[in-house]
């Protein structure tokens, strides 16, 4: 059927794309060849049946691309039809095979050969056309000159005018040769449907530009195309000339279609669908449905368009939790919308509701509770299932599954499937629906619930019944357990909870091991001990100075101890400190902590703020008593490992455990400095010397 020529003029007519479409006069097929070549249209159409690949005698001419352009077919100057010229570009295939062995025989070159090869090549060329209202087969006879024949080479292309075709149509095109020496070529092409119409995004609104000419007058309709349903009108109107017509992101459904057709009598009217495939139109179909309940037993899903959706009759519990599909279903075809359907129910029941997902997510659900039911009730929904033979079945439909009610789940429905039985053999369920395939009840469970509740508090008052009693008969032995408890939580929790800060003179190696001996033992007290000789790298990154206010500031903060540990090299470096010494800083060690910590440790002893915060500690087998600066016996000063117990109290705080599990920690504590104090200690006969080397020690390091 040619397309009227107003809405090829509307589809062609100002586009720029085809302002320069060439119009071919007349309704008959030509054929034109490149210069150099002659070409032949054979009249009418032919059967088209390709036939086998065969192997090339020779030289021959093949197809290589496919080119097509649209043109315009005009019978009349206002009857034109949408062409499509197709362009085949040949080449030359193949080789003349060279003579072998003719000497052999005794005979001459072969002269037919060389004759073969100073004559011209000929080709039938077949064009296959193809679309949802034509196909068509042409052969052409194509000839190329002898001097044009070098193998592998293109020699030009024939073209063919025209195929008609139809506004919007998918046509595929075919070619090869008969005989057919290689796989034909083909080709594809979608032609356009209504290049006039653009549709064009900018941000949340949409643009229709219509670009016609200013004389011509046509109705535009924009239209709900309802499969289910007749067309729906949206927008109307009669217009004149170009057009731009605005609509916003949210209006957009995929069945919503564009209608144009003349202003004059009995025209034809074209329809497009451009947002069947718009991922924004599904989006807004679904937040445009609504799932309605219709009493007593009906519901019903409008929506602008149908929609690729399933419905489910499903059971919601009063606990919570998704809604369980139900067998049978409801149909599982396509939803109808904008109809009433009906439940294939006896009664209606709260917990009964409807999902409607699009075989990916669920997205519309509604409950009979929410209409007029009232609110969710507490009821087991049972499943009869019926076989051949009159087989039934009964399972009780809860979160894990359908539970038969006779089984060893240990499942609610499972302990409880005899008594389900007998209430629905008495009559206490509530009958739902009844057909072939089965039937569904719903029990009643509140009297189940109100006796477990009754059987938990008679057993917490016979528990706290017996517990008095216990409490009654053992007073005092609970009394001294519950102190005991209360102590040992206590202590517990401030010694795992308590800081504790080391600071030491790196006098020798030896001394250090002790340092590491005891700050090893006080961390399985356990107390969360800092100590400078586990913490080299952020010494040697941070600085002394700055890593011992780093670490005083939390230790106090958390309502730890900084523990002052004195030796030879400490109490020297005491006294160059208060005589105003400070030049001897700077030959100690980078990483001791002690050196540099001075500055911060001895004001606060000037200013009277240690007590509390400091604990002071000297080894008795290194150090004498007295040794220790007055200024430092603001704080308590012990002796290890005589006065360990003192020492841990101190350590620990308020909240400490009893004199018995003290004295165990302290001789745990004990045992594990014994043997490295031992290597520490000079043999008999040279302690003087001993104490002496200290300070020097304290100097290197």
């Amino acid at each position: 059927m040619p397309v009227p020529w107003f809405l090829l003029s509307l589809a062609l007519g100002r586009s720029p794309v085809v302002l320069s479409l060439e119009r071919l006069l007349g309704s008959q097929d030509t054929a034109r060849c490149s210069p150099g070549l002659s070409c032949h249209l054979w009249d009418g159409d032919l059967l088209c049946l390709p036939g086998s690949i065969v192997s090339a005698p020779g030289p021959v001419l093949v197809p290589t691309h496919l080119q097509t352009e649209l043109v315009l077919r005009c019978h009349q100057e206002t009857d034109c039809d949408l062409c499509v010229r197709v362009a085949v570009h040949l080449a030359v295939h193949g080789h003349w095979e060279e003579a072998k062995d003719e000497e052999q025989f005794g005979r001459a070159p072969d002269s037919e050969l060389e004759e073969a090869r100073n004559d011209s090549l000929q080709a039938q060329v077949v064009l296959s056309f193809n679309s949802y209202t034509t196909a068509r087969c042409v052969l052409l006879e194509v000839e190329v000159p002898a001097a044009l024949v070098q193998p592998g080479q293109s020699v030009g292309s024939v073209v063919f005018d025209c195929f008609e075709a139809a506004l919007g149509a998918e046509v595929q095109i075919w070619s090869y040769t008969q005989p057919t020496y290689q796989k034909e070529l083909n080709f594809t092409q979608q032609l356009p449907a209504l290049p006039w119409l653009n549709v064009s995004a900018d941000g949340d609104d949409v643009h229709l530009v219509l670009d016609v000419s200013k004389e011509q007058h046509f109705g535009l309709s924009l239209y709900w195309n309802q499969v289910e349903n007749p067309t729906k009108p949206w927008w109307h109107r009669n217009l004149t000339g170009p057009q731009t017509i605005t609509l916003n992101h949210t209006d957009l459904v995929p069945c919503l279609c564009i209608q144009v057709w003349p202003l004059e009598p009995d025209s034809v009217r074209t329809s497009i669908c451009p947002f069947r495939k718009d991922p924004r139109a599904h989006r807004n179909l679904w937040r445009a449905a609504r799932l309605q309940l219709l009493p007593p037993r009906g519901w019903r899903l409008d929506a602008p368009c149908s929609l690729p959706a399933k419905a489910t009759l499903c059971w919601q519990a009063l606990g919570g939790g998704p809604c369980q599909p139900l067998v049978p279903p409801l149909s599982q075809e396509n939803v109808t919308v904008n109809k009433a359907l009906k439940f294939p129910l006896l009664k209606g029941h709260p917990n009964l509701c409807v999902q409607v997902s699009n075989w990916e997510k669920l997205q519309l659900q509604e409950c009979l509770w929410s209409d007029s039911l009232g609110p969710l009730k507490d009821d087991m929904l049972l499943v009869e299932t019926r076989g051949p033979h009159d087989n039934r079945s009964l399972c009780a439909l809860e979160p894990s599954g359908c539970t038969p009610l006779l089984s060893r789940a240990s499942t609610r429905a499972a302990r409880l499937g005899e008594h389900l039985l007998q209430d629905l053999q008495s009559g206490q369920c509530l009958q739902l629906s009844d057909d072939d395939l089965g039937a569904l009840w719903a029990c009643p469970m509140n009297k189940y619930t109100h006796q477990r509740w009754a059987l938990v508090w008679l057993a917490c008052l016979l528990f706290a019944a017996v517990l008095f009693l216990l409490l009654l008969l053992k007073k005092d032995h609970v009394k001294g357990w519950l102190r005991f408890l209360k102590e040992d939580v206590h202590a517990g929790a401030a010694a795992r909870g308590r800081a504790a800060l080391l600071l030491y003179s790196a006098d020798d190696e030896g001394f250090e091991r002790l340092v590491g001996a005891l700050a090893s033992a006080l961390c399985q007290l356990p107390l969360r001990v800092a100590v400078d000789l586990w913490s080299r790298r952020e010494l040697s990154a941070q600085g002394p100075l700055a890593w011992f206010h780093a670490q005083r500031r939390q230790t106090l903060q958390e309502g730890g101890v900084v523990v002052l540990l004195f030796s030879p090299g400490a109490v020297a470096l005491c006294h160059d400190w208060l005589q105003d010494r400070a030049s001897a800083a700077g030959a100690h060690s980078p990483h001791d902590a002690f050196a540099a910590s001075l500055n911060c440790v001895l004001p606060d002893f000037l200013q009277g703020r240690a007590p509390g915060r400091y604990v002071a500690a000297y080894f008795d087998s290194l150090l004498r008593p007295d040794a220790v600066p007055a200024l430092f016996r603001a704080v308590p000063v012990l002796a290890l490992p005589s006065q360990l117990p003192d020492f841990l109290r101190a350590l620990q705080g308020p909240g400490i455990p009893r004199p018995g599990r003290l004295a165990d920690r302290a001789e745990q504590v004990s045992r594990a400095l014994q043997p490295v104090l031992d290597s520490c200690l000079r043999p008999p006969g040279t302690p003087e010397t001993g104490r002496k080397k200290g300070p020097e020690a304290g100097d290197r390091t």
